[in-house]
């Protein structure tokens, strides 16, 4: 007799309930050849699904030997197994087993998918086994949409797409109705007829009699072992040949199995919208927070620095007084128009302007209001940045001259001659008793450091000087950096030139610089306060992400054991799920980001200027990161659904 394809001998499994061990299989040796059509038959509780389970590589035994044409099975790997599961042996479930997201050619496709088949190849066979089952024209509907009998056919269908040498059938007419169970055992009966080793698991002792042998088991042995020559023998349409297509090289397969794997989960996140949505949401807050707050950061520093430059870009302002507060600056009477030509001559200098300064009464025709009088240089204006809305500036000329040429402000402008077409250019103001021409309106300078809702007007320093004070000290000397230059660098040359010129220091430097870094440096912390809290909540999100997809593994354990039935391999699994969880991460990376964008478009359209920009760096960062989340979050429940064992897996459906 030839060498026989399943040979098991002194097989016992046991089982611990508790402090209990209940033996399912006392000692079971027995030999089954190819080509045989056998039926294990027993009461409920007798160790035949047991048996058919440890026949079919889904569960081990706690003793004895299970060789499977001449290979010992307690010998191979996980990864062993599975293949052995999927390239020799098909499962017909009682139950069908069959995935609900997928149509019935989709179903009979995975054991393809798993051996690496090409879609081209194992959607040929698959149409072929259908066809040949009489469901050729059911092959695009889903589960729910097909009766129990042509559920139970596309099980056949997928048993058969390996081209499985044993056929391993656990109660397949068990959930039929007569006429759709007895076609399935006509299908059987023919899948014999070719030459399959076909065991079937039943109660019913009339399907028993169509096998050809009969095993039955009681509490665990076997106590009958008997051929039949009652096998049934009505025809039946012929199937495909049982031999899988070819095989795509290892690389190609994983490529292939990577695909479908992506395909499946997206069918999977589409069939659980709400869950996959409530799992992305943590993911959209936290990128979404954190994108927009690194953009709203950045924006802010912009625009404090933009309000800065509006002041003067790069200044140093010279004030008397040793220090800031020096009750005794008013009487220093040393910064004079010599020590700003001295610096004006220094090559890291851009520009100077010596200031001198007022309050008194201004009025026009009927109205009057307290108002500032700065008294500056031509260059001033440039120094400070400010901008021309209306009229001129006054010259060189109106400096050496001492003209009374006076240059407003808006407000002023707003005060006196909001109904003047002209902005009042060309009127007369008395500046307490000394008329002066309208000459220029500047531009109010935006909101920010520096901005403010005093009313000021600009003369010529010398026409302050001769007509206002009296007096040719300087209230200050403002100075322009070069741009190439540090301000840092150029205060302390500055503080050298005057130290050395007064003999003593007895001047105080302002340096918007230091301002401009103060400002940036607590916005920066603020940015960096708000994103550790985004972070946190991103966390959080990724922390959810991890707990849903414990539940989807808890929710979808039988698909899991069905999947690793037709031949998933444990990475296959980790795969699967680790790929749903990274889509959904990502998904959600995407969507954050998205929500960021809009928000920032929304706040530039609400505030023209506060400019909230997202650089492609920022994005890439956020789309990494929401996909490192993904990756990182969901090897746990990704490595917990690989590690399940078949035949719990199916047992929890």
């Amino acid at each position: 007799m030839t060498e026989p394809i399943i040979a098991l001998s002194h097989i016992r499994r046991e089982f611990r309930n508790g402090d209990t061990v209940v033996a399912a299989l006392e000692d079971v040796t027995l030999d089954i050849h190819r080509g045989e059509l056998v039926a294990i038959i027993g009461s409920s509780g007798s160790g035949k699904s047991t048996l058919l389970n440890i026949l079919g590589c889904l569960d081990h035994q706690t003793s004895g030997t299970y060789g499977v044409a001449g290979t010992d099975v307690a010998a191979l790997d996980a990864d062993a197994l599975a293949a052995l599961r999927r390239e020799h042996f098909g499962f017909i479930f009682q139950r069908y087993h069959l995935l609900s997201e997928l149509s019935a050619l989709e179903n009979v496709e995975i054991p393809a998918v798993y051996a690496g088949e090409t879609s081209s190849a194992r959607q040929t066979r698959a149409k072929r086994l259908l066809a040949r089952l009489g469901m050729a024209e059911r092959r695009g509907h889903r589960p729910n949409q097909l009766s129990g009998g042509q559920q139970q056919r596309v099980s056949i269908a997928r048993a058969l797409m390996n081209g499985a040498e044993v056929v391993l059938a656990d109660e397949p007419t068990g959930a039929l109705d007569r006429r759709s169970g007895e076609e399935v055992l006509k299908i059987l009966a023919e899948l014999h007829r070719e030459g399959k080793t076909v065991i079937i698991v039943t109660h019913d002792p009339e399907v028993a009699h169509r096998a050809d042998r009969i095993i039955e088991l009681r509490d665990g042995l076997v106590v009958s072992d008997k051929r039949t020559d009652t096998a049934v023998t009505t025809a039946a349409p012929s199937l495909p040949a049982a031999r899988p297509a070819a095989k795509p090289s290892r690389w190609s397969g994983f490529a292939f199995r990577f695909r479908e794997t992506l395909r499946m989960a997206l069918l999977s996140m589409a069939a659980h919208r709400l869950r996959s949505f409530l799992t992305m949401l943590g993911i959209i807050i936290g990128i979404a927070a954190v994108s927009s707050v690194v953009a709203l950061g950045n924006a802010s520093q912009k625009k404090v620095l933009s309000d800065i430059s509006n002041l003067g870009t790069n200044t140093i302002e010279v004030f008397p007084g040793k220090d800031f507060g020096d009750a005794r600056a008013g009487k220093i009477k040393t910064l004079v128009l010599d020590d700003a030509r001295a610096l004006d001559r220094q090559t890291f200098i851009a520009g100077v302007t010596p200031t001198v300064s007022t309050s008194t009464t201004v009025r026009y025709r009927d109205r009057e209001s307290n108002m500032l009088v700065n008294g500056v240089d031509r260059s001033y204006f440039q120094v400070k940045g400010t901008k021309l809305a209306a009229g001129a500036l006054f010259d060189a000329d109106a400096v050496r001259n001492i003209e009374r040429q006076a240059v407003i402000d808006d407000n002023t402008r707003r005060t006196f001659f909001s109904d003047d077409q002209n902005a009042g250019i060309g009127r007369v103001i008395w500046i307490g008793k000394v008329p002066c021409r309208v000459v220029g309106v500047i531009a109010q300078q935006q909101g920010g450091f520096g901005s403010s809702q005093n009313l000021s007007v600009y003369l010529p320093y010398t026409t302050v000087q001769a007509q206002f004070t009296g007096d040719r000290s300087l209230r200050s000397v403002l100075l322009r950096v070069s741009d190439e230059v540090s301000t840092d660098l150029a205060q302390e040359a500055v503080t050298t030139l005057l130290t050395r010129r007064h003999n003593t220091k007895d001047f105080a430097i302002l340096n918007t610089d230091d301002i401009r870094r103060t400002i940036t440096s607590t916005t920066q912390t603020l940015a960096f306060l708000v994103a550790a809290i985004a972070v946190i909540s991103l966390v959080v999100g990724g922390i959810g992400v991890m707990n849903i997809m414990l539940v989807s593994v808890s929710e979808r354990i039988g698909e899991i054991g069905v999947r690793m039935a037709v031949g998933a391999r444990r990475s296959d699994i980790l795969q699967q799920f680790l790929v749903e969880a990274t889509l959904i991460s990502s998904l959600g990376g995407i969507a954050g980001i998205l929500i960021a964008v809009a928000l920032g478009t929304l706040l530039n359209l609400l505030l023209p200027g506060f400019q909230v920009s997202y650089s492609t760096f920022s994005i890439g960062a956020a789309f990494l990161t929401s996909t490192a989340i993904g990756i990182f979050f969901g090897y746990f429940p990704a490595r917990r659904a690989a590690s399940l064992d078949p035949v719990v897996a199916l047992s929890r459906e």
